[in-house]
């Protein structure tokens, strides 16, 4: 089925398969555990949601501070909210509002954390992840012969979608 064919169910289903988990990447001093920022949150979803025709909106509307997926083709969007507690504080606020987008978007997305500490990196391949576009390039020059699907896998952290369309 083509991208300008499917429902932003389809999209947002596509694009769940491609996102994985999200790895924490900030310390909270208070509570000496870590998380996800949302700037990690950010760099990890939109490229991929981007690539599935949707774009991620996260408005503050009144009280609410709102995460929003709208397929860009039809229109058609989902969104999940939180409402601020009354603060005096502009500062707290902000903050307040950059925790709240990450708490909808993480429960929009229904996403997973993985720790991101030694024994994390020590496992990680350390090879940088594939976009579709360039996949689908790289998957055009084997089929011509330019490039091998063992090449691919020795120079790129393939996602599992990626590897079940080579049939790894």
């Amino acid at each position: 089925m083509s991208k300008t064919t499917m429902t932003l169910w389809q999209k947002l289903h596509a694009a769940k398969q491609q996102i994985g988990k999200v790895a924490k990447n900030a310390k909270n001093p208070h509570f000496k555990n870590s998380y996800a920022d949302i700037n990690a949150l950010l760099d990890t979803v939109e490229p991929i949601l981007h690539e599935h025709g949707l774009i991620l909106l996260q408005p503050v509307n009144g009280t609410d501070v709102v995460s929003r997926i709208i397929d860009i083709e039809t229109g058609e969007q989902i969104e999940s909210f939180m409402t601020l507690p009354p603060i005096a504080d502009p500062q707290k606020t902000l903050a307040a509002v950059t925790y709240f987008r990450r708490g909808t978007l993480q429960s929009l997305l229904s996403l997973q954390a993985v720790d991101d500490d030694g024994n994390t990196a020590a496992a990680a391949t350390g090879k940088p992840k594939i976009d579709n576009a360039r996949f689908e390039k790289a998957v055009a020059s084997i089929e011509s012969g330019k490039y091998t699907v063992d090449q691919l896998v020795a120079n790129y952290d393939l996602t599992e979608v990626q590897r079940k369309a080579l049939a790894l």
